[in-house]
């Protein structure tokens, strides 16, 4: 069984919110998966100097989520397509109902 990747967050930059007390992504925000060092779309975190949020998961920072997404300016469209724009719990957005015999 192939296991399932979790992303969490590289930005751009970073905001102190009061309300939960910690920092969260602001700017362009990047899929990244913990252990690496680069991006989902390949860019190195330390030469593109994003700043890693390894408690903020990918669907957090969808505009459509309204979790960590305040600050957010830009999704990079390749992380979202390599990540998925859909949360964890969603469905596949396309199946087929009726195939052709």
């Amino acid at each position: 069984m192939a296991r399932t990747r979790r992303y969490q967050v590289a930005a751009s930059g970073r905001w102190w919110d009061e309300e939960d007390n910690r920092w969260l992504p602001t700017g362009e925000v990047h899929a990244w998966e913990q252990g690496l060092n680069q991006t989902a779309c390949g860019l190195s975190l330390h030469r593109s100097r994003l700043a890693r949020f390894a408690a903020v998961g990918w669907s957090d920072v969808l505009p459509e989520s309204g979790g960590a997404a305040d600050a957010v300016r830009r999704v990079c469209p390749r992380c979202a397509a390599a990540a998925g724009r859909r949360g964890a719990g969603d469905r596949p957005g396309w199946r087929r109902v009726n195939p052709r015999p």
